[in-house]
């Protein structure tokens, strides 16, 4: 929100906006740009006639005084996604849909979008190099989105990515999450078949054609009016560690690495093809792309050691991450410690998704905190299910940070590859750190 605030008031706009708590670096930034509220607070002297619109983000209470002053007075009032929409009615949008690798995928193609002198807009989840903002509204004649299934607001509960109507749009694979939204896979899976029915006719669906819940989906659920390309893992070699891609005639060494992101590196490539980028263009700035932040960045390496950090969490990001790390160093040994701590990685009912997601690891690590519990106000999560859960051999299941801040120090890292998963902070363990003392560095 404080993103859109500054992209907006950079356009042009008066805009004003409050908080119950605003912290860094939302608070440096709105500062920086004369955005900061004089108060933190809800003011219902704030909403007056004169306001064209009024933004709400997806935390704001369906009590929030303020928001109820809006109603009162008529305002037009819109959830982030809608405001997006608003703003670009007249432009061409890509909207990238899917369970897992969204952020990279849309950060791949603004990468080759920025390297090959496009104008775009966008809206992306994380921090991309070469990119000061996570979200940017000008006048350009194209924009690319990532597309969240999760609620808009709290007046919308539909998904963000129902209100994006792309005209290209990529789903990247449908694997069962955020089960305190959608309790079911089949309610989920519908989000989905919406999707795709919110696309612009004549429109191109870019789908990956190894996920075989998302290839029944588009074969089954085909409209006719839309065109439909398909992507796959493309051609690939891994020499002392580095990737090199095929693309038709076409190839580069990558800085990212796994089947993953091969899969995210075709469908970016469709997406810039639709845009009129050939594939050794493509290749050409697709080798500089760095990755975004928190997705398997290195927090510190020496010759032997390599930390990464990753936002991995739901089971098939688990997975995919394990699986590309192992692939990438197979003579390396793996270390895996993966933190539960959204709801639904919280709840014993899940745990069952988790089912050999760490196999690969040659050490696997499981940590919750208590305290993420009871601020998700959910009941005791017992070690005997995930043990069961995850069934994985000799998977160690720890849920207090001094533990585990133990047991990492009595481990010999030498020739090893760290995995550190979570979309949380370990309960404030200092991971920089500890990545800093076991490289030297």
């Amino acid at each position: 929100m404080h993103q859109l605030a500054i992209s907006l008031k950079r356009k042009g706009y008066t805009v004003t906006g409050t908080d119950d708590e605003i912290f860094e670096p939302a608070k440096s930034n709105l500062e920086k740009e004369g955005l900061l509220p004089a108060a933190i607070g809800w003011d219902i002297n704030k909403i007056t006639n004169d306001i064209d619109a009024v933004i709400l983000g997806m935390h704001a209470k369906a009590d929030n005084p303020e928001l109820q002053k809006a109603k009162e007075l008529g305002l037009k009032i819109y959830s982030f996604p809608e405001y997006i929409y608003n703003e670009s009615i007249n432009k061409k949008r890509i909207v990238v849909g899917g369970s897992h690798g969204k952020t990279t995928t849309t950060g791949m193609i603004m990468h080759v979008l920025k390297q090959t002198g496009a104008q775009f807009d966008y809206l992306v989840g994380a921090k991309l190099q070469g990119f000061e903002q996570s979200v940017s509204i000008t006048n350009a004649p194209l924009i690319v989105c990532e597309g969240d299934e999760y609620p808009a607001s709290a007046l919308e509960k539909r998904p963000k990515f129902h209100f994006l109507f792309p005209h290209i749009a990529i789903i990247t694979g449908i694997a069962w999450d955020h089960i305190n939204v959608f309790p079911t896979f089949d309610i989920y899976l519908e989000q989905f078949k919406i999707f795709i029915d919110k696309m612009q006719p004549g429109g191109l669906l870019i789908y990956n054609e190894t996920d075989p819940v998302l290839k029944e989906l588009v074969e089954s659920y085909a409209r006719k009016d839309i065109r439909y390309q398909p992507y796959n893992i493309p051609e690939s070699t891994i020499q002392d560690g580095k990737t090199t891609v095929y693309i038709g005639d076409a190839k580069g060494e990558l800085k990212v690495f796994g089947d993953h992101n091969l899969l995210n590196l075709h469908a970016a490539y469709y997406a810039c093809k639709e845009t009129g980028i050939n594939e050794t263009d493509f290749i050409k700035a697709i080798s500089s792309f760095a990755g975004a932040s928190k997705r398997l960045e290195v927090l510190s390496a020496n010759d032997s050691i390599i930390v990464y950090r990753d936002f991995a969490h739901a089971p098939s990001k688990v997975k995919a991450t394990i699986d590309a790390v192992k692939q990438q160093y197979p003579d390396k040994k793996l270390f895996a410690i993966l933190e539960l701590h959204t709801y639904s990685s919280l709840n014993e009912q899940f745990m069952r998704e988790y089912n050999s997601v760490m196999a690969k690891a040659d050490i696997a690590v499981v940590f919750f905190a208590k305290h993420a519990l009871e601020l998700k106000r959910l009941p005791a999560l017992h070690k005997e299910r995930i043990l069961e859960g995850f069934n994985t051999k000799g998977l160690l299941v720890i849920n207090d940070k001094n533990e585990l801040n133990e047991w990492l120090q009595e481990q010999n890292f030498e020739n090893a590859n760290i995995l550190l998963m979570s979309s949380g902070n370990y309960d404030g363990l200092d991971i920089a750190s500890f990545a800093k003392k076991i490289t030297g560095k």
